[in-house]
């Protein structure tokens, strides 16, 4: 893939910049990973909002706790690995 070039102030490179050496990267690949991050919580935020509309259809939450049993009682603890 080539490179290119963006026009950035001096203020937000140094910032950029920083990040990345904050990170122990270079900065082409810290950009990289912070568009990828970006992307991630954009899929995120739009699958927590089909999950949301799922769940305020009437009768989905009462079917779906009728399938798997609903929240486990107040107080309840899962076995953890130690």
């Amino acid at each position: 893939m080539a490179d290119t070039s963006v026009k950035i102030d001096d203020t937000t490179r140094d910032r950029l910049k920083a990040l990345a050496d904050g990170a122990g990267m270079s900065m082409k690949d810290y950009l990289a990973k912070l568009a990828s991050e970006k992307e991630h919580e954009r899929q995120l935020e739009t699958a927590t909002a089909a999950f949301r509309r799922a769940i305020s259809e009437p009768g989905v939450m009462d079917a779906f706790d009728a399938e798997f049993g609903g929240l486990p009682p107040a107080g309840h603890h899962t076995q953890q690995a130690a």
